[in-house]
Order: C-alpha cells, then sequence, then structure tokens
C-alpha cells in the first residue's frame, strides 16, 4: 500500500469514528489508527488489521450477516446493524406496495451487543413505518421464529451468531406474513431477496441518513416465551405416558436452557438435572473453547455429571438453542457417546414415521394431506427409505433451513448438523427444543420397553441396510484456494472411491429439476458409496460428506457390517484425500 493509499485509509477510519454511535467502537478505531500512525512492528499489525476492517462492506447474504464484533463495515457493530436494518424496511416495504402495514417481530440472544442491536433495529423499523414487536429478554432462535407465525408478521430478525465463536455476532433474516408464499412464511430468506436486501443496504449506506424512532414499537409480554413452552410440550404423543428418565441438559451457556427445561417439564420429565456451570448465558462461554455441540470437549461437562448421577440422556444445545445433540450409553462399548447427525434424524425419522402411520391407522375426515419428510443433499439416505416403507414423500434439497424448511407439506426435516424441524406448523426452521423433546420421549419409551436408542438403530440398518457416515474437512489459507480445488477435481474428476467405480458425477453447479445450482460435486459408485465435496458457505474451508451403505442379512452380521463399513468409510476418506491433491 502506497502512503497515499494508507492515508486514504486512515482518513476514512477517523471519518467511521466520527460518525459511529458506539462509542467503545469509536475509541477502538482510533487507538488503532493511532498505531498504525506510529512506527515499528506493531504499527504493522495494526495495519493489517484496519485493511482488514475496511476490505469492504460485509457482505449481506442468505445467511444474513454474520462476522466478529468491531469497528469497521467488514466487522458486526451498530453502524453495519443500522444499514442492514434499513435495507431490509426497506426491502419489506416494496414487497408490500403500499398494499398493508408490514409486522416485524425481533428477538435477540444473550450475545454482547445483541440487545443494542435489536432495540436499534426495533427504532429503525417504526421510524420506517413498520408495526414492529420487540422481544422481552434474550430467548431461543425458535421461540423468534414461533412468533414469526404466531404474530403473522412480514419480517423476522434474530440477533444471534449461534454456535460461533464468543468475538461474533450475526444477523438472521426471515420473511412471514402477507410479504411471501405460505410455505415460505417464517422461513429465512432466500434469492432473490438477498439480493434485494442487499442492494438497499448500499443505497442507505451512500446516503448516510438513517432515522431511529424514539418510541413506538411494542415489547411483547414475557407471554410469547410461555405460549411456545405450551405449544411445544402438547407435541408429545398422548400415548406414550412413560416419563422414567432421567436427563442431563446443557445449554452451553446459552440462551435456551430455562426454556427447554419448562418444555420438559410441562411434558412430564421431572427428572432434569442442569450443568450448572453452564446453565446461565454468558456471552464469552467460559467452559468451552468453541460453543458448538459437535466440537471435541464441548459436552465434557455434561458427559460427567451423566456418568456421575446414572444418567438416561444427554441432551446439549447450542447457544441459540436451534441446534440439539444427544448423548447416550452405548451398550456394546459401555461408554457415553454422542450420536451424529444422521443418528438423530433417523430416530426422529422412525419416531415422527410411527406417529403419522398411527394417526392415519385412527383414521379422520377429509382430503388426505400431503407428508413429506426432507433432509439435505449431504444427509444420509436412510431417511427416505425409512420415508418410502412407511407411506411418506421424501425431498432432498440443498444445505441449509432455508431450503428445508419451505418443502412444501413438510412434516419433519433435518441436517446431519444437528438441525432438525420436528413441527413445521409451529417453527418453519430447525428448533433444538421440540426436538430434544420428542427425542427424550422416544428415549423414554424405549427405555420402557426394555431397549435402547442403539437398538432401534440397528433394527433399521436390519431393515434398510448399514447407513455409515463421516466427513473431511479441508481448511485452506483463502477462500480463493477453495475455487482451485474445486477446479482440480471437475478437470480430474475421480474414477473410483474404496476401489468401487464412479457410475454418476454430478456437477452440482449445473442444477437440476429437483435442486437450485450450488457450486458443489455429487459422486455416486456401483456399491452405493455417496460423496458430495463442496466449499463452506461460511469459512474457507471445504467439506466433505461420506457414506457408505453395507447390507446387513440378520442381526448376527451387525458388528462385523459396522466394521466393514467404517474400513470402507476410512479408504473412502484416503481416496478423496488423494483427489484433492492432499
Amino acid at each position: 500500500m502506497t502512503t497515499s493509499d494508507l492515508e486514504t485509509l486512515l482518513a476514512t477510519a477517523d471519518a467511521w469514528a466520527a460518525a459511529d454511535p458506539d462509542e467503545q467502537t469509536a475509541a477502538e478505531l482510533r487507538a488503532l489508527v493511532a498505531q498504525v500512525r506510529e512506527d515499528g512492528a506493531a504499527a504493522v499489525v495494526s495495519e493489517q488489521d484496519l485493511r482488514d476492517r475496511f476490505a469492504g462492506p460485509l457482505a449481506f447474504g442468505t445467511a444474513g450477516l454474520r462476522a466478529a464484533l468491531g469497528a469497521g463495515p467488514n466487522r458486526m457493530n451498530r453502524v453495519v446493524v443500522r444499514r442492514a436494518a434499513a435495507g431490509v424496511a426497506a426491502h419489506a416495504l416494496d414487497l408490500a406496495g403500499g398494499a398493508y402495514v408490514p409486522r416485524a417481530v425481533v428477538g435477540f440472544d444473550a450475545r454482547h451487543n445483541s440487545r443494542v442491536f435489536a432495540e436499534e433495529t426495533a427504532a429503525i423499523f417504526t421510524a420506517a413505518g413498520i408495526e414492529t414487536f420487540l422481544m422481552p429478554s434474550e430467548l431461543p432462535t425458535p421461540v423468534l421464529a414461533y412468533a414469526i407465525r404466531a404474530l403473522q408478521c412480514e419480517i423476522g430478525i434474530m440477533v444471534t451468531a449461534s454456535h460461533n465463536p464468543p468475538q461474533d455476532n450475526g444477523y438472521k433474516v426471515y420473511l412471514g406474513g402477507r410479504s411471501v408464499e405460505e410455505d415460505a412464511r417464517g422461513v429465512q430468506i432466500v434469492a432473490p431477496h438477498d439480493a434485494g436486501i442487499a442492494a438497499r443496504i448500499d443505497a442507505v449506506s451512500a446516503r448516510g441518513d438513517i432515522e431511529l424512532a424514539p418510541e413506538g414499537w411494542t415489547v411483547l409480554p414475557a407471554s410469547i416465551e410461555t405460549d411456545y413452552i405450551s405449544v411445544v410440550a402438547a407435541l408429545t404423543d398422548p400415548a406414550l405416558t412413560d416419563r422414567d428418565l432421567a436427563i442431563v441438559l446443557t445449554p452451553l451457556h446459552g440462551v435456551g436452557g430455562r426454556t427447554a427445561q419448562s418444555v420438559l417439564a410441562t411434558a412430564g420429565f421431572g427428572d432434569v438435572r442442569m450443568v450448572e456451570r453452564q446453565a446461565e448465558p454468558d456471552p464469552d462461554f467460559p467452559t468451552v473453547a468453541f460453543p458448538n455441540p459437535e466440537e471435541p470437549g464441548a459436552l465434557d461437562l455434561a458427559l460427567e455429571l451423566a456418568e456421575r448421577t446414572g444418567a438416561d440422556l444427554v441432551i446439549a444445545n447450542d447457544p441459540d438453542a436451534d441446534r440439539v445433540a444427544l448423548a447416550a450409553h452405548e451398550p456394546s462399548t459401555g461408554a457415553w457417546r454422542m450420536l451424529r447427525g444422521d443418528e438423530v434424524g433417523t430416530l426422529l425419522g422412525l419416531h415422527l414415521a410411527a406417529r403419522l402411520s398411527g394417526a392415519r391407522r385412527d383414521g379422520g375426515s377429509g382430503a388426505p394431506v400431503r407428508e413429506v419428510f426432507a433432509n439435505s443433499i449431504v444427509s444420509s439416505r436412510l431417511l427416505g427409505r425409512i420415508a418410502a416403507v412407511s407411506g411418506i414423500d421424501h425431498a432432498q434439497t440443498l444445505t441449509g433451513f432455508k431450503w428445508i424448511a419451505r418443502v412444501h407439506g413438510l412434516s419433519f426435516g433435518y441436517e446431519e448438523a444437528l438441525g432438525y424441524c420436528v413441527a413445521p406448523e409451529l417453527v418453519r426452521d430447525k428448533d433444538g427444543i421440540s426436538a430434544a423433546l420428542l427425542l427424550a420421549e422416544l428415549a423414554a419409551a424405549t427405555k420402557a420397553a426394555g431397549r435402547t436408542l442403539f437398538d432401534l438403530l440397528d433394527d433399521a440398518f436390519l431393515v434398510h441396510g448399514l447407513h455409515a457416515s463421516d466427513q473431511l474437512s479441508v481448511r485452506v489459507g483463502s477462500l480463493g484456494l477453495l475455487g482451485a480445488m474445486m477446479n482440480r477435481l471437475r478437470e480430474t474428476p475421480p474414477s473410483s472411491f474404496a476401489a468401487s467405480p464412479v457410475s454418476i458425477a454430478e456437477d452440482l453447479a449445473e442444477g437440476s429439476a429437483q435442486l437450485p445450482p450450488t457450486d458443489g460435486l455429487l459422486y455416486l459408485t456401483q456399491d452405493e458409496t455417496r460423496v458430495i465435496i463442496r466449499p463452506s458457505g461460511t469459512e474457507p474451508k471445504l467439506k466433505c460428506y461420506l457414506e457408505v451403505v453395507e447390507p446387513v442379512g440378520s442381526a448376527a452380521e451387525l458388528d462385523a457390517a459396522k466394521a466393514t463399513a467404517r474400513a470402507r468409510l476410512d479408504a473412502v476418506k484416503r481416496d478423496v484425500g488423494e483427489a484433492l491433491g492432499l
């Protein structure tokens, strides 16, 4: 960077700091500018930091916004959030076209700055002429998603970074009410709405004038949470009355603990122990290296408590409680094990398929209702086979609940990354609390029958074949390298995996009648091995999803089939690495 370019950058940073309504981030930026103007090693590091903060505006996409907190247009801060709120408001008014007054509901979690981002969003929406509701306190994302549909709102905003590190925050956008079609009400945005909002944000940023109303929005009563608790608790099957289940619950320092415990208690699960050190919301997440249930070590405290107290089940929500992880005592090893996301999806699929079949047997009046199970293309194919034998339609979608939740006739949807939608009529998004309740119900019924959740999985494998999955993630230094790796695969496609020839190779970027285009490659071999490779949408990482299907003739063959499947997955993983040049 030339001296002239550096002076331009410093002047831009000074101007940003002068206009920043947050004195803390303004002071942070001024200090950084001062360090750059000094000589020495610290100035070099500070200059790199400053250049990154002003590398460009934080991109607004179908995931909304998500980034580290801090000053500058490439961070999450009050200036960026104000512009985003103004852009969302303008887009909502565009959709209304003067035919109605849009309604919005704004929620927030307990991360740093979540409340102020939400309050200023409510003030901007109100000033724009939108009827606005603000959640009464820090609450889980599923409660916000429920409120969008319950209050018939056209806009939903959730300020959260979900399971990201403590230094991050984010801004999720939903549309609903009269602004979108029935199947998209209460679902996160997809194209073209992301581009429409981004264009409106750009226009706002160019003008710089954003009005905040001093009052006029409605703070919702605490009953919005109790309403959610009541309707979710009512999802349980009245025929399954056994509640003899000892549960260990952890919200991982997030906002789901109170709500999840209340749902379980209302449904009759009284033996629920919370992990005390993780029970209260804490934006610094002091007991975990990374507040994601999938990360190694995240469930250590919960597993220790479960072992010490003789619990039957461990339930863990991520910090905004839209995901759920499950751990149980595995009889074959004598140890606690966290179930893979596909295993939990299979259990919920079995449970809900049985309930739907039971409801059909009980009869009913009126026209038949379309029942559909859906999961993402990177999730296990086992759900489709469970649906088929149960007389339920099945759909595959692109990765993300913005796609899964808008499937027409959806009864149940999941993705392998611990996201489950068990009651789309209430929450048209992944919901780790309602899913946790149905998993507890299933575990209690299974325990009462003298069996385990692992027995249920084995039953499914005997009917449909052993479906075993794994992942390979390749982190790279920059996003540009991801394109090079994908191009390598397109130019030199692999011919086999684990010695099984590739019979189908699909470039998902071309799209199909079933799926919109996305950057990804799918391979299917003659022995039903499936490999899907795609760039991560949020990190400089290439993600490879592997699944093998091993036939099982009898229960006596299960252990051998599991060992064979594991060996096949290891061989597939080696071949994928070789294809990527690792």
